[in-house]
This record gives structure tokens, C-alpha cells and sequence, in this order.
């Protein structure tokens, strides 16, 4: 099998799984418990939280473990406007994840709450005039995804948080970094919350993580026994965090290496791909935006098609998030960028992990021509 769907998730690192195993079978205890066994697991999650925080550039007093993605940012959504007073002013964009724009979807009906869906660029960046048009001084809370979960778009956080700075200096700034932890060069984030899941750089599902700065108004999550400093309650996900933590130590130790490999990957691909008529890249040029994602246009053969053609091949593909795979219609995030309707109904996603070869590229690209030649003769004329 050649997979690759690395965006959806990941497969999981001997590392972190033996690092998971033995928090199962050796240190299952509850780390809330006040006994030795306990009191030593406890430590064992501090620990990790502080080599997290390291890769963050941040302290451990600010980060939450969750479940995923999808619970950061869902926590920094309501984290952040509950404990704000008065109307909420809420800046997105239409390329956001559905953990997202869901939630942002959702508050739109709120009487107290504004919520502003910022244009796109034909790559998939967000349109910095919309967003500078859009900052009043009255502006809540602006959430802007670092790397972009479709397209691979990396939207630059340093000039966003300058703008924000400028024109709303109060407006809390979240960036969902799901797609970009480990996938860029570690470095300090210029925002105040900032989301992770630890399934997209091979540990374990089920587990995350949500920086939230030092001095920021929040009122986090889940309420009950008063777990992570009372901002979200419930036990401990020990084998979750220690897998995090085993597998973010092997991605730090060879990110340099392992993003050089996800780039050639892409590249190769691109190269055998650009030869067959009628195929275009949607978002980035293929030697720009984030070295794990290639989206690409076949116009005249439905994604879904190519998905199931080439998975009677055993090649794992997308045609894009796989918490949007049900759900039938158009590609917002495609169709914010502007892309034609033939070439959106014809994408495919693919991502690539570290494990990945040149030679898996030169298969996959052999049968997509294969598959695309054929299927082109039954498109509707």
C-alpha cells in the first residue's frame, strides 16, 4: 500500500507507541492520585509538557492538554469569548478547518456576537487587505490557520499579528497549527493561542495540545474535577501525552531531514503529474507553501472517482479534510480561492509523511496517468 493521506492522520512511531504501551500496562495509574505510583506518573506528564513547551518556545503554565485538534480550537473559540463581556467581534476565514469555521459558522447567529469571514488569495493565503479592512479597534478575537489543511497554503503569522497589533490592539489572535506543528521549523509563535494534535505528527489520536499565553482573559473548557490548572477537566490522557511526547523528541531530533524528504516527495510527484494534459496545482506553487501537502486539479474525472480508483490500486488519497469527506456540495476552501468548478469537482489532496519514496511518487503517478487517461473518455461532453 502507498499512503498517502498523511494530512488525516498519521501512522504512529514505534517510539510512541511503545512509549503509549507502557503507559497502559506500567504507568496506568491516575496522576490526580496522591499515592507514589501516581505521583511519579504525574510527573512523567510534566515532563513531557515541558519538552512540549520547549518545541513552542513557550512555558509548560501555559499549555493544555486536550483530545485533538478539534477540541483546541473549539476551546480557544468559547475559552476566549466566554470570558469576554459585551459584543464579540470575530474575524475568520473561509479556509478554516471545520472545528473552525463551524463554530464561527455557529456564533454568526448570535445576537451578541459579529462574526467576519476574510477573503482568500488565489493560493490560499488570506487576503491581509481584507483582514487590515477589516480590524476595528472593537475586535474580539481573530482566528487565522497557520498551514492550510487542503492546499498547504502557510499563512505568515508575523505580519497578521502586526496588523492585529496595529488596528486592534485588544483582539486576541488564534492560529490553528495543526497542519504546521513539527511540519515547520519550530520557533515562537507570534499569537495567543495556538492549537496541535498529536495524531498529525505520528503519536497517537485522541490526544492534543492548546497554547494559551501567559495574561490572556480565558475560561477554558470541559468543567469537573479541575484537571490542567481547572481549564479542562478530566483524566488524564497518560499514554496520549507520553506518545506526544516520544514522538514530538524523534520529529525534533530529524525535522531538517524528514521535511527535506516530504519536499522531494512533493516535487517528484509534481514533475511526473505537470506532464499529463490538462492538470493544475491548487494553492501554492509546488516548490512553495508546506512540504507535506499537494493539491491537484484533473478536470474531467470526479475526485471522488479518482479516490476510489486509486484505492482498488492500494494508494491512499483525498479529496480533501477528512472531516468533510460525508458531507456533499462544494469545496468552500477550492471555491474561496477561486478555482472553476470543473477543476474543484476534479481535486485531489495528497500528503506525504517522512516515510514516504521517490519511488512510491514515480507508482503513484504512473497509475493516476493510467486511471486519468481512462476515465477522461467517459467524462459527459
Amino acid at each position: 500500500m502507498i499512503y498517502l493521506d498523511n494530512s488525516a492522520t498519521t501512522r504512529v512511531l514505534p517510539e510512541a507507541a511503545d512509549a503509549a504501551y507502557r503507559a497502559m500496562t506500567e504507568q496506568f495509574y491516575n496522576p490526580a492520585s496522591a499515592y507514589q505510583p501516581a505521583v511519579a506518573t504525574e510527573k512523567e506528564v510534566e515532563t513531557a509538557r515541558a519538552r512540549l513547551a520547549e518545541a513552542l518556545s513557550c512555558t509548560s503554565s501555559e499549555l493544555i492538554y486536550t483530545s485533538g485538534g478539534t477540541e483546541s480550537n473549539n476551546m480557544a473559540f468559547f475559552g476566549t469569548l466566554k470570558a469576554t463581556r459585551g459584543k464579540r467581534r470575530v474575524l475568520t476565514t473561509h479556509s478554516e478547518h471545520p472545528s473552525v469555521f463551524e463554530v464561527a459558522r455557529s456564533l454568526k447567529s448570535k445576537s451578541d456576537t459579529e462574526v467576519i469571514f476574510l477573503g482568500l488569495n488565489p493560493d490560499g493565503t488570506v487576503k491581509l487587505t481584507d483582514l487590515e479592512n477589516a480590524l476595528t479597534p472593537d475586535t474580539t478575537f481573530v482566528s487565522i490557520m497557520h498551514v492550510n489543511n487542503e492546499v498547504g497554503a502557510v499563512n505568515d503569522l508575523t505580519a497578521i499579528s502586526s496588523l492585529i497589533k496595529s488596528r486592534a490592539p485588544s483582539a486576541l489572535f488564534h492560529s490553528d497549527g495543526v497542519q504546521a506543528f513539527c511540519k515547520l521549523p519550530f520557533s515562537r509563535l507570534p499569537v495567543d493561542l495556538y492549537s496541535i494534535s498529536a495524531h498529525k505528527f505520528h503519536a497517537p489520536k485522541g490526544v492534543g495540545a492548546l497554547y494559551v499565553k501567559n495574561g490572556v482573559r480565558f475560561a477554558g473548557g470541559q468543567i469537573g474535577g479541575g484537571q490542567e490548572k481547572n481549564l479542562r477537566s478530566g483524566t488524564v490522557n497518560v499514554p496520549g501525552v507520553l506518545g506526544l511526547d516520544a514522538a514530538l523528541s524523534v520529529y525534533r531530533e530529524k525535522q531538517e531531514s524528514w521535511i527535506a524528504n516530504m519536499r522531494a516527495c512533493k516535487l517528484r510527484l509534481w514533475q511526473h503529474l505537470s506532464q499529463l494534459p490538462d492538470v493544475f496545482v491548487n494553492g501554492p506553487a509546488s516548490e512553495e507553501g508546506a512540504a507535506h501537502i499537494l493539491n491537484v486539479s484533473f478536470p474531467g474525472v470526479r475526485g471522488e472517482v479518482l479516490v476510489n480508483a486509486l484505492s482498488a490500486k492500494g494508494i491512499c488519497v483525498s479529496t480533501g479534510s477528512a472531516c468533510s469527506t460525508h458531507q456533499k456540495g462544494q469545496n468552500r476552501i477550492l471555491a474561496a480561492m477561486g478555482v472553476p468548478g470543473a477543476n474543484a469537482e476534479g481535486a485531489l489532496r495528497f500528503s506525504f509523511c517522512p516515510f514516504n519514496t521517490i519511488e512510491e511518487m514515480d507508482a503513484t503517478a504512473e497509475v493516476l496517468s493510467e486511471q486519468v487517461t481512462f476515465l477522461r473518455r467517459f467524462q459527459r461532453r
